[in-house]
């Protein structure tokens, strides 16, 4: 499903205008990139926790020039689905 995909979905269940919806689902991105970037979580229950991950600094290899570099620690964004969801996926997604 992609983001129109999204949009027409909701727009369809909820009765309101494309246009609308999709400034609202933009809106919520912007808000919780926002909030990642200034090193807050987002959590929404039932569903998720939108968090910051810390990476440690590491060594990594260049294979093109056969030489060893240090990866600097640093912040990546991650999503931790609630635990609900998850069985939820379990119980009805088959497997293939």
């Amino acid at each position: 499903m992609t983001k129109a995909d999204l949009v027409a979905d909701i727009s369809d269940k909820t009765g309101i205008e494309k246009v609308q919806v999709q400034a609202t689902v933009e809106m919520m991105m912007d808000v919780i990139k926002d909030s990642l970037t200034k090193g807050e979580n987002v959590y929404l229950r039932g569903f998720g926790s939108f968090i910051v991950k810390e990476r440690a600094a590491k060594t990594g290899r260049n294979i093109s020039k056969n030489t060893t570099i240090v990866i600097p620690a640093h912040n990546i964004p991650a999503f931790k689905p609630a635990k609900t969801f998850v069985s939820q996926v379990k119980e009805e997604v088959k497997v293939k």
